[in-house]
């Protein structure tokens, strides 16, 4: 009887490691293709405003995953609203970094998320002043 115990024992435990492996496997590469795709935002709308404030920020999007997040506040007519802008950080390559200032004018191209304006693509406005 103890002998087919070890058996059993023997076939289940690599089997049960084996299947949680592929399953770990199965998730690590659908966070991957959502943590390239976070920096995608379709243009379905522009807005153009005046940049009050900006935060920048690194978040952990999942395990070794992270994230860098431009948030920027931006007057546009009468309303203040809040842009973001995200780019996953990668090892082997170097990211571009913005360089946004408060004061210049910026119009960006994005859609909107709940009560944020996301954006990857941006254009700054050279406004004559008399």
């Amino acid at each position: 009887m103890r002998r087919k115990n070890n058996m059993v024992t023997a076939v289940v435990i690599p089997i049960l490691c084996l299947y949680f492996y592929w399953i770990t496997r199965k998730e690590m590469k659908l966070n991957d293709s959502k943590w390239l795709a976070s920096a995608e935002v379709a243009k379905e709308a522009v807005l153009t405003g005046e940049i009050k404030s900006i935060n920048q920020e690194k978040q952990r999007f999942y395990y070794h995953r992270y994230i860098l997040i431009y948030e920027l506040t931006l007057q546009i007519e009468t309303k203040l609203i809040k842009a973001k802008k995200i780019i996953p950080i990668r090892n082997n390559i170097e990211i571009e970094i913005d360089t946004f200032s408060v004061g210049e004018v910026i119009r960006i191209y994005g859609s909107w998320e709940r009560n944020h304006f996301l954006f990857n693509e941006y254009q700054l406005v050279h406004i004559d002043k008399k």
